[in-house]
């Protein structure tokens, strides 16, 4: 299989030479541990200010398993914003939409009514996997793939539902690149996806994140963290900001992978990183 690693020069600015030569050194050791990783792997490492930025396979297609909730609740902000859409819209969750594995709606007992806002706050925090397919049919895929392209992902598709066993039978899964994931993410850490208000709003849920076994599991106590992750059957993900002194966006995929070796690589990469954007 043929890797595509690229340096973003033209993203780069001038750090002292030593801070340079380090996180040469740093992408290099990164870089190889990522070609040995079992599976199919990408990263992109984007710090917020100054030089460094890299990224491997980072406009390579990947199942994404729950990451693809990111660009969804994206998707509800912005339509928010413009209008087009009210938070507060209720929508009744039945037995038969109660999914199993993540989530909290699945404990629930009879038929209740959950507004937008709750849904999106259970499908980031907790990755709630009922709250995801009751905005996916809210919207239907086929618009909430033209609202992706109008952000700017072209790559990035929703193909079904999730646990639609059907669908996956015939080779339809739901795939983010992770180039078009860093690039969100780089907005709303910047103040600019939609406007500072709905940034902000977008990184305090995604800063609320429990599943914090992978890009913040070696992280010093108390490091912020906005964040979503990924996870099935050979599948780890993690996209998020971390902000460290110098505050970077990670986005790391992982398919057909040994789970425990890639979170274990996730993990020491994000602590080194953090550690270079830290002096």
């Amino acid at each position: 299989m043929t890797m595509d690693i690229t340096l973003n020069r033209d993203r780069e600015q001038s750090l002292n030479p030593s801070l340079t030569r380090n996180m040469e050194l740093l992408r290099g050791e990164i870089l190889e541990n990522l070609a040995a990783l079992p599976g199919k792997a990408g990263l992109v490492f984007r710090p917020l200010e100054g030089e460094g930025a890299f990224e491997y396979n980072g406009d390579a297609l990947f199942e994404s398993a729950s990451v693809i909730k990111l660009p969804v609740y994206a998707v509800v902000m912005k339509l928010a914003a413009e209008g087009k859409l009210d938070l507060g819209e209720k929508l009744l969750c039945r037995e038969e939409d109660k999914l199993p594995s993540c989530g909290a709606l699945q404990h629930f007992t009879g038929e209740f009514p959950v507004d937008l806002r709750t849904l999106c706050a259970l499908m980031i925090t907790i990755s709630d996997n009922t709250a995801t397919n009751l905005i996916l049919r809210r919207f239907g895929l086929d618009y909430l793939n033209g609202q992706f392209r109008e952000l700017g992902m072209e790559k990035t598709r929703l193909e079904r539902l999730l646990f639609d066993a059907e669908a996956s039978s015939r080779g339809l899964e739901n795939r983010i690149c992770l180039n078009e994931i860093a690039d969100l993410l780089e907005r709303v850490a910047r103040g600019s996806f939609v406007s500072p208000e709905v940034s902000r709003e977008m990184e305090n849920l995604l800063r609320k994140q429990q599943i914090r076994h992978k890009i913040p599991g070696c992280l010093p106590q108390g490091t912020a963290v906005a964040h979503k992750t990924g996870d099935d059957t050979g599948i780890t993900n993690d996209v998020g900001i971390v902000f460290a002194k110098r505050p970077f966006v990670l986005c790391f995929a992982s398919n057909k992978t040994d789970v425990p070796e890639a979170n274990r690589f996730l993990r020491g990469t994000a602590l080194k990183l953090f550690e270079a954007c830290s002096v």
